[in-house]
């Protein structure tokens, strides 16, 4: 899926805050082109470093778009105007 939008979440373990963005973000998947990513950064020093206080983070195509929570209108809408520029 070469045009596809890449979604990472910033996350870690036992927390809740990251459920409830990527059940959100899950619900979104079906209807774009998007390829989602977790990354646990407890698994890299630096990025635990720059985000321990401020997960979940939701990168979409390498920017950041939403700390701590996802909206899922505001979410499509996002995805939306990205496609609108392909």
């Amino acid at each position: 899926m070469p045009d596809s939008i890449i979604i990472e979440i910033l996350t870690k373990q036992d927390c809740f805050l990251c459920d409830e963005v990527k059940d959100v973000v899950t619900r979104v998947l079906p209807d774009y082109p998007v390829r989602l990513i977790m990354t646990n950064i407890e698994s890299d020093s630096k990025l635990f470093d720059q985000f321990k206080e401020k997960i979940p983070v939701v990168r979409i195509n390498g920017e950041e778009s939403f700390i701590y929570k996802a909206h899922e209108t505001t979410l499509r809408r996002k995805l939306d105007k990205i496609l609108e520029k392909k």
